[in-house]
């Protein structure tokens, strides 16, 4: 074992935190399998062999979208062919559905409509609210809540507060894409700052909601932008501590703008997840989220340091509208078979970790 691999084996031992150097080495070896090794122990450690999922619901309320961000094939324009907004009923009906087969969360995010007021979010968790009042509302990116800001005149702190009192639960963590501004303005210009982002999911934390962080990767950043990136997400859970999950989402390219950008393959895809739980150490959970990796790579990325595979979800947009070819829905059933295949605990959740 060279001495990189045994001075990290040894800080996982000790409960001790890698440096930027030691992650940035990392990445930049090709021993993928001496990773995953340091990975799983480092998880074993924090979560035995218990992986965590659960029975929730996508909902994507509208794809029209002032920011036209160069990865996203998800966003339209006004008189656009595809472009949608839901109504409130039809956000009921999904609800439904959902409280039917025993879904304990509801996950909506959207575009930033350019027509939609401030009451209209708020309608909207109230109509979730009503249909059942036990499904947890994991709704609204940081990008959104700046957003709800500027055309609502109020400021994030009430913005936040607001949401709070008609039903909002905690924040999914989308938005984050790459946090350092040098790539960010490479791939979506229009959208806030990575500063922006960790400002205003700081005040989410502050307010007393949780959410998880998310990295956006195989596009046209590389590895030291990636390291920067977990810096930042680590920094801020030090001061907040409001992180549930990390999720590295996998930039799928079909349907983008993004001239050069190179996918994400297998092996950079498992050691993304075992870096990612490596590094950070203050985040007890890493999801694999199974929709943009596809299913047979989470599964063995819980032998890279995963404990989370997400949940059933049901009806996702974003990533497939960028061509992920997973399923849009998996059951409960096959998400505990998939978990015990890989030898491990299944273990249903809420979307605060309560077992259920």
């Amino acid at each position: 074992m060279n001495s990189l691999f045994a001075s990290i084996k040894e800080k996982v031992a000790s409960n001790t935190r890698i440096s930027d150097d030691e992650a940035l080495a990392l990445f930049e070896s090709p021993d993928l399998l001496a990773i995953g090794e340091l990975a799983a122990e480092a998880n074993r450690r924090k979560n035995g062999d218990r992986v965590y999922f659960n029975v929730n619901r996508h909902i994507n309320y509208t794809n029209l979208c002032v920011n036209r961000c160069r990865f996203c094939a998800f966003s339209k324009e006004a008189g656009e062919a595809g472009e949608y907004t839901l109504a409130l009923e039809q956000i009921a009906a999904k609800a439904r559905e959902a409280a039917a087969v025993g879904a304990t969360e509801i996950h909506t995010v959207g575009g930033l409509h350019p027509d939609l007021p401030f009451e209209f979010y708020l309608e909207m968790l109230q109509t979730i609210k009503k249909v059942e009042p036990k499904l947890h509302i994991k709704a609204f990116t940081a990008v959104e809540i700046d957003y709800f800001s500027q055309i609502s005149g109020l400021t994030v702190e009430e913005v936040i507060a607001t949401l709070g009192e008609a039903g909002l639960g905690s924040l999914p963590g989308g938005g984050a894409e790459i946090l350092g501004q040098e790539v960010r303005e490479r791939i979506c210009p229009e959208k806030i700052s990575g500063e922006r982002w960790l400002e205003v999911t700081e005040k989410v934390h502050r307010a007393g909601f949780k959410s998880n962080a998310t990295m956006l990767f195989g596009h046209l950043e590389a590895y030291p932008d990636r390291v920067e990136h977990l810096r930042l997400l680590r920094e801020l859970q030090d001061r907040s501590g409001g992180f549930q999950a990390f999720i590295p989402l996998a930039f799928q390219p079909d349907n983008t703008r993004v001239p050069g950008a190179k996918g994400v393959g297998g092996v950079d895809a498992l050691k993304t997840l075992a870096i990612s739980r490596l590094y950070l150490d203050n985040f007890k959970h890493i999801k694999a989220y199974w929709v943009m990796l596809g299913v047979k790579i989470a599964q063995t990325a819980l032998c890279f340091g995963v404990n989370d595979l997400d949940g059933t979800v049901v009806e996702e947009k974003i990533g497939h509208d960028a061509g992920a070819d997973a399923p849009q829905a998996m059951s409960r059933g096959d998400i505990q078979k998939l978990i015990r295949q890989a030898g491990r605990v299944p273990v249903e959740r809420d979307t605060l970790y309560n077992e259920i």
